[in-house]
């Protein structure tokens, strides 16, 4: 299967998580088109003073890759920043949140596995 960029769902989501601005979802693929044991695999862009507010995955995991800018990462109580091409991961109870703080657009894979 291959699946092109113009058939990605993007969708707008205003103070996710309890964050700052908007966060734009691309969809790069839909549950139901991978047998795998996963609820999301998308990319969420932050433009500049955006973020993901702080939340807990409880029985998953989110896994997040930066393709471009610099991300504020949370992890666990521990603010880390995070360059293109670095990854984290957040474990089942603990929890996490992204801000973009930069002056340049954010844009990350995330990934989230479950149980």
């Amino acid at each position: 299967m291959v699946k092109k960029a113009s058939d990605m769902k993007v969708t707008l989501r205003e103070k996710m998580r309890g964050g700052d601005g908007s966060a734009v979802m691309k969809a790069m693929l839909d549950e139901g088109e991978y047998n795998g044991r996963a609820r999301l695999f998308s990319t969420i862009t932050l433009e500049p003073g955006s973020s993901i507010g702080e939340h807990v995955h409880d029985n998953e995991e989110e896994i997040f890759y930066v393709i471009e800018g610099i991300a504020v990462y949370n992890d666990d109580g521990k603010d880390v920043v995070m360059n293109k091409g670095d990854c984290c991961i957040c474990l089942g109870g603990q929890k996490h949140s992204l801000a973009n703080r930069g002056s340049e657009t954010l844009t990350v894979v995330a990934i989230i596995l479950t149980y």
